[in-house]
């Protein structure tokens, strides 16, 4: 009974948003907002998803758990019927609900960074301290490579 309260309480003045589409939408926001791209939560079949703005804490729920190969990473993710974390500008930590294959075992994954002030790598950790970082080009959309890639080319004219 007391972890239905805490949960409770952790969820206490959520906008809690629900339906495919407006979750989908609703994540793609929370992504950009803290500066990862599209891609690095492929979450899908979206049911429910909140966020508590006063403490950072999200939550994504799905029609159920479900697998992803990021083909760029060569790295199987495994995702449970509820993702949470407590959100950040540049950080989500405290995740549950993510795993991650490594040889032959599911290690979760309790946080992922933007990597330094470049923002050029995405850094995810296990509970164990152990970290792995890939370029954040490998999680973009063709759109938003493209954008990265101008604004890039943009910079160094300017520096020029």
């Amino acid at each position: 009974m007391a972890s239905n309260r805490s949960v409770e309480d952790e969820r206490a003045g959520a906008e809690i948003v629900y339906g495919q589409e407006v979750c989908h939408h609703h994540t793609m926001q929370l992504l950009e907002e803290l500066g990862f791209p599209n891609g690095v939560l492929p979450l899908k079949d979206l049911e429910e998803c909140g966020r508590v703005k006063e403490t950072g804490f999200v939550w994504m729920k799905t029609k159920g758990p479900y697998e992803h190969f990021f083909e760029s990473t060569n790295t199987l993710v495994s995702y449970a019927a509820e993702v949470t974390a407590y959100a950040e500008k540049g950080k989500m930590k405290k995740m549950t609900g993510v795993k991650s294959r490594q040889f032959l075992l599911w290690v979760p994954i309790v946080e992922m960074t933007m990597g330094g002030t470049s923002r050029k790598k995405v850094t995810f950790a296990t509970p164990m301290g152990i970290k792995k970082s890939f370029p954040v080009t490998v999680f973009m959309s063709e759109e938003e490579k493209q954008n990265y890639l101008e604004k890039k080319d943009d910079e160094k004219t300017a520096d020029s």
